[in-house]
């Protein structure tokens, strides 16, 4: 936690709370109840110019993770995987 905290201080492309917003915007998307993440990614979701877009934030997860130390990163892969399953299925 502590190096995400450093890292968000450090990087000029990222602010306080980015990481664990994107997590959060990342889990929430791919437990969408309705699952018409294809129908968002293909036409486009207004409501993401408001909340953020979860495409973005997946691949600034995939950013952060290389910037991190190797166990560190592990750690938050582990976490992103979860989510990854999800949005597998």
């Amino acid at each position: 936690m502590s190096e995400i905290v450093r890292l968000e201080r450090t990087r000029n492309y990222l602010q306080p709370g980015d990481i664990s917003a994107a997590v959060r915007l990342w889990k929430d998307y791919v437990r969408h109840p309705e699952r018409r993440l294809w129908d968002d990614y293909e036409w486009g979701n207004v409501h993401w110019y408001c909340c953020g877009n979860p495409l973005e934030a997946r691949a600034l997860l995939d950013t952060v993770a290389q910037a991190l130390a190797p166990r560190s990163a592990r750690e938050l892969r582990q976490i992103i995987s979860r989510f990854d399953a999800v949005w597998d299925i």
